[in-house]
């Protein structure tokens, strides 16, 4: 009795871990159950909800209902996803990547996605047209709009004075100086400093991404370091007043310090969206269009949208989640937004040396010390030369 009474309770047990998450068809999900089947998610960091402060663990959840197995790692920068993704083409180790629009459209064009099976991803009924057919994707063939977000700045306030803030020349204020930090990818870094000049954040003109290219050089007199998630805890923890950075992670830090504030530049910012691809060649195809649908489930993608803090694309999730209007723009500040777009290979290459030079170059301030200490070691050097002569009495006076 004893017996049957326990394996009753694992039934139990079973049943309800299963049905823990509400979802439009179960039965759809079971199919993979016993098949021995790993999914590798491929994503930014902080991007799903993941178990902690009380949220769902999404990941859990749907190892749950499919009985798949999910392996989940992470990449700071569009850049960085691209090169992984390339040097292994002919061994594609991802299922699911998530990648921003013109990341998407390059991919697209260089064949490194495959189009997506959408009687695999009937949720995709759930996706708002005004996001399921994008510029970067126009047919919707490849992509599955994840979060939608804008790119502001997000400072402290107990250290940056008011009437500094309002523009993108906070992140040249030498008032801050060794306080501020800047994106550590090439893209949006161009993308701030082609907006501060009151160009298009897709310039394709030398001339104008030579302007930026300069005033980013500039700014590394003031800039403390090149980062990504490490804005998290610089920023939370006050070892950096000033940041721009995507206003979803925004509210999270504003969250953990009462002290950060956050606004959009009045020159204008960029609104992206992330959207959810199979890298071609994907070893579990079917099961990756499965884990998108699970991802657009209603209460999901609230989940999701909830952790995350971004905007969803989901109409019925965006009727349930309450958005903060310390982040969330106004159609005043999303006319001054822009998208960004596939530039030309040449356009691209153009950025990326033009980036190294920033990175590589020397500040005068940098050049000043670099010379002082070149300048101390050449003395030490003589000195220690002209001592070790004496010593062996060459030297006589």
């Amino acid at each position: 009795m004893k017996k049957i009474l326990s394996f009753a309770f694992v039934a139990i047990l079973s049943v309800l871990s299963v049905n823990a998450v509400n979802v439009e068809n179960e039965a759809y999900y079971e199919q993979f159950r016993g098949k021995d089947i790993t999914l590798n998610v491929f994503n930014w960091g902080e991007y799903i909800s993941d178990g902690s402060e009380d949220s769902l663990n999404v990941l859990e959840e749907f190892e749950n209902i499919s009985g798949i197995r999910v392996v989940y790692n992470n990449y700071e920068t569009n850049e960085d996803l691209y090169a992984k993704l390339s040097a292994n083409k002919e061994n594609p180790q991802y299922d699911i990547i998530i990648p921003s629009d013109y990341m998407i459209s390059r991919m697209i064009r260089e064949d490194m996605v495959e189009k997506i099976n959408f009687d695999n991803v009937p949720n995709i009924s759930m996706i708002d047209d005004k996001y399921r057919y994008p510029d970067f994707d126009p047919t919707g063939e490849y992509s599955v709009p994840y979060t939608w977000g804008t790119v502001g700045i997000i400072y402290n306030s107990k250290y940056v004075d008011a009437e500094d803030v309002g523009t993108w020349d906070l992140l040249w204020n030498k008032k801050y100086a060794g306080n501020i930090l800047m994106f550590s990818n090439s893209r949006d870094a161009y993308g701030v400093a082609l907006k501060k000049l009151g160009y298009s954040l897709n310039s394709t003109n030398r001339d104008e991404i030579e302007d930026a290219t300069e005033i980013l050089k500039l700014q590394r007199s003031v800039n403390q370091s090149y980062v990504m998630d490490q804005t998290f805890d610089k920023m939370e923890n006050e070892s950096a007043y000033v940041a721009p950075y995507y206003a979803g992670d925004c509210l999270s830090m504003m969250e953990n310090n009462e002290n950060l504030a956050f606004y959009y530049p009045e020159e204008g910012f960029n609104i992206f969206i992330d959207s959810i691809c199979i890298p071609k060649g994907a070893k579990n195809k079917e099961a990756a269009e499965a884990f998108i649908n699970f991802l657009c489930e209603t209460e999901i993608a609230v989940a999701n949208c909830e952790y995350i803090c971004y905007f969803t694309p989901h109409t019925e999730a965006a009727k349930i989640v309450e958005f903060d209007e310390r982040i969330y723009p106004t159609d005043e500040q999303l006319a001054k937004s822009e998208s960004f777009i596939a530039l030309p290979d040449n356009v691209n290459s153009l950025y990326d040396s033009s980036w190294i030079e920033v990175r590589s170059s020397l500040d005068i301030s940098e050049m000043v010390t670099v010379g002082i200490i070149l300048g101390l070691a050449l003395t030490v050097l003589i000195v220690l030369t002209v001592l070790r002569h004496m010593k062996k009495g060459k030297i006589n006076y």
